[in-house]
């Protein structure tokens, strides 16, 4: 979120989809289960549109087992071969599990076929619940769209059955449960857990790439390596609070250093400490941005509800409302809410331009509607043609070429409130947000896996920082 944006009071996002895959070879997050047994899913299929519109494969999910399923761990995959330049965006009609509990992502195939060469990967929210032996999710009435709504062509789709117009078994739509594959044939053998994926990152590239290998805010290094620590005051966040430079700290955990960025409060404006850690440098466009981040639900100390936003995002300045040669691409979770949702959520958002009074504002953006507490793995890449995100090596978001960025940007990291209203107590309390390494690779689109390889060698090498990244684009 940009420190320009003092106003933003609400949001209206279309809905997208996070699914867990493994982290980087550094710290990982914990592998879901895989199925246990008795576990047994089957998937029923129906399509309820044949036309250019828009897809529209509707499914349920039958526990054919002796064990009950837990939803949160299930996968579907529906295989489609994409169009030419297309990006897709997903949506849940209606689902008799509720869509808030229906997440939806697109992947690419290792090995594409003459049918799929991406495919739509349904997941569910732990609010979905869990199928009893003999049960079923109900319809899940979904469908997907080219993101600039012209034509797409499912005949070609390996999934898609035009005559399947009642629900029955449909082998070309596969399951899994805790990674396991339970149901159904991928193209040309493709299964329905994660397929390879090249780990080598592509040659050249100018690189940003940090560690967080500091002693404190103070130390000379920071500023040496390009950062800035916040110490002003103004927005964004609760009007009156101040921007803490000491909150900012460095550790060990493990073998890593890493960055912690505390927001503090007593319920007033003036007990209120933000953190925000930025590059000095506007240097920073096109290629590919990662950054492992741990997102906190509860505060480290006092009462919890406060509504905090952690954050890892690059931006360039507004030089006029609604200027067009704006840019922002971001990663937002609110673990409490806020901007009109009651409860946690992630964002992210690529930005055209904004307004901020009236307020009015240009952007897409994709959403989950459940805890990302611990830790992420998150990746954004742009190119000529699209902006893509990625948490924990699965894409969560795509965005089209409107939102492209036509001037470089900075990188940043913030942890601030968004009022007081969310925990009106004056009881301290201290929110933490922590980051591990920050990649940018100019120009350079890698994959999740290649961002992790490269990660990697750096911290093989011994490496800490390096800045090749020229001064401007």
């Amino acid at each position: 979120m940009s420190t320009s944006k003092k106003t933003r009071t609400t949001r209206i996002r279309a809905a997208l989809a996070a699914a867990l895959l493994a982290g980087l070879g550094c710290a990982t997050l914990p592998a879901a289960p895989a199925a246990a047994a008795g576990e047994s899913l089957t998937v029923q299929y129906r399509q309820s549109a044949t036309g250019s519109d828009q897809a529209e494969p509707w499914l349920k999910a039958v526990n054919t087992g002796t064990a009950p399923v837990s939803l949160s761990q299930v996968r579907i995959r529906y295989y489609f071969k994409a169009d030419a330049g297309a990006s897709y965006t997903f949506a849940c009609s209606w689902a008799v599990k509720g869509c808030g509990n229906i997440t939806g992502t697109f992947g690419s195939l290792a090995r594409p076929t003459a049918t799929a060469d991406r495919y739509l990967e349904i997941g569910f929210t732990a609010g979905a619940g869990t199928l009893a032996p003999g049960a079923d999710t109900g319809d899940m009435q979904l469908r997907f769209h080219r993101s600039n709504w012209q034509p797409l062509n499912q005949h070609d789709d390996y999934s898609f059955g035009p005559a399947q117009t009642s629900y029955g078994n449909w082998s070309k739509v596969t399951a899994s449960v805790g990674g396991t594959p339970v149901w159904g044939t991928a193209p040309e053998g493709d299964g329905p857990g994660p397929g390879p994926d090249p780990t080598d990152p592509p040659a050249g590239g100018a690189t940003l790439f940090d560690d967080f290998d500091y002693t404190s805010h103070t130390d000379p290094a920071i500023g040496a390596h390009g950062w800035s620590v916040r110490s002003d005051a103004g927005g964004p966040g609760v009007p009156g609070a101040t921007w803490a430079a000491q909150n900012v700290t460095f550790a060990k955990e493990g073998t890593n250093s890493v960055m912690n960025l505390e927001t503090s409060t007593a319920g007033t404006p003036q007990s209120t400490k933000h953190t925000e850690v930025l590059t000095k440098a506007m240097k920073f466009k096109n290629g590919t941005y990662a950054a492992r981040v741990r997102f906190s639900d509860a505060p480290r100390s006092g009462p919890d509800g406060d509504r905090v936003v952690q954050t890892f995002f690059t931006i360039n300045d507004l030089k006029a409302p609604m200027a067009d040669d704006y840019a922002e691409y971001d990663f937002e979770y609110l673990p409490n809410g806020g901007w009109g949702e009651p409860a946690n959520i992630l964002y992210v958002t690529s930005w055209e331009t904004y307004r901020p009074d009236p307020w009015e504002a240009v952007n897409q953006h994709s959403e989950s509607r459940t805890s990302h507490a611990g830790w992420h793995d998150l990746v954004v890449t742009i190119d000529d043609s699209d902006i893509t995100y990625y948490v924990d090596g699965r894409e969560f978001g795509r965005h089209d070429a409107r939102y492209l960025p036509e001037r470089p940007m900075s990188i940043n990291f913030n942890q601030w409130l968004i009022d007081l209203a969310g925990q009106t107590g004056t009881t301290p309390r201290a929110y933490d947000q922590k980051v591990d390494y920050v990649l940018h690779v100019k120009d350079r689109v890698l994959t999740p896996a290649q961002v992790a390889a490269k990660v990697a060698a750096y911290r093989a090498a011994g490496t800490t920082f390096e800045d090749t990244v020229p001064a401007s684009q």
